[in-house]
């Protein structure tokens, strides 16, 4: 095996860092104790790259994953999207850039219940859009999310809800959903996670063929050393730390 260590830029952050972390850390108060989560983790990711985010339970990833596509604000340090700090942004303009720039894949889905595979896939717009602005481009962009849907094997299921559909449907809406506005950058956590092995197979195929066909830079967290190997760059962390980052060539 080869590896070739990846760390975060000290210098500038360049137009080739689509997503960048630097000495970030997170820390929770209960009670009197101090329980600290992320011990200053630093991360750049290049456009393009396939990367897999690897660690036991407990070690951080999730909790590092929510800080880098900006569901959850660190306690200290910086992300960088596109050269941005976004954690320094208004509310707003980083709202955008979470939406515009950042594409998720979640392990359970997070459909909305009362929506059907169309209607899913189009939140993204009609969050970005607005109510009018939206309703002006209504038909184009369900044009758009039923021929992402057919992509992705479902014109047989584009009216249905996420109860009348089965794991990995879900999960393929789910996908179809985070690459609707066309992001640069999509982070999947455990999307097989959920499913069987058969079925995750099929999801992860689609995963790296978008990833692949779209020039997409992919965090794609996993426990599974078989998913990791599909990457050629494997990040591992242990205890809120990077404990190694590398290309990994297997034979």
């Amino acid at each position: 095996m080869n590896r070739t260590t990846h760390v975060a830029p000290k210098g500038p952050v360049t137009a080739t860092h689509v997503l960048s972390a630097r000495a970030v850390t997170k820390s929770f108060q209960i009670g009197d104790r101090k329980l600290e989560i992320l011990h200053g983790v630093d991360l750049a990711l290049g456009r393009g790259e396939l990367v897999s985010l690897m660690g036991s339970s407990g070690a951080g990833k999730s909790t590092f994953l929510h800080i880098l596509g900006l569901l959850e604000s660190p306690t200290s340090g910086e992300v960088f999207i596109e050269g941005r700090c976004a954690w320094k942004l208004p509310v707003q303009e980083r709202a955008a850039i979470r939406n515009q720039k950042l594409g998720f894949v979640f392990q359970f889905y997070h459909l909305l219940a009362e929506l059907d595979a169309v209607e899913n896939v189009l939140l993204p717009a009609m969050i970005l859009h607005g109510r009018g602005a939206y309703l002006g481009r209504r038909k184009a962009l369900r044009e758009k999310a039923r021929s992402l849907l057919a992509k992705f094997g479902l014109d047989h299921r584009l009216e249905h809800r996420p109860a009348q559909l089965s794991g990995g449907e879900r999960q393929r809406v789910a996908l179809a959903r985070a690459l609707f506005l066309d992001p640069p950058i999509l982070i999947a956590d455990e999307p097989t996670g959920n499913l069987d092995s058969a079925t995750g197979e099929k999801v992860l195929e689609l995963l790296l063929t978008e990833q692949k066909e779209r020039e997409l830079t992919l965090l794609l967290v996993t426990h599974d050393e078989r998913i990791a190997s599909r990457c050629r760059r494997v990040v591992r962390m242990q205890d809120g730390r990077i404990l190694s980052d590398g290309d990994e060539r297997r034979a």
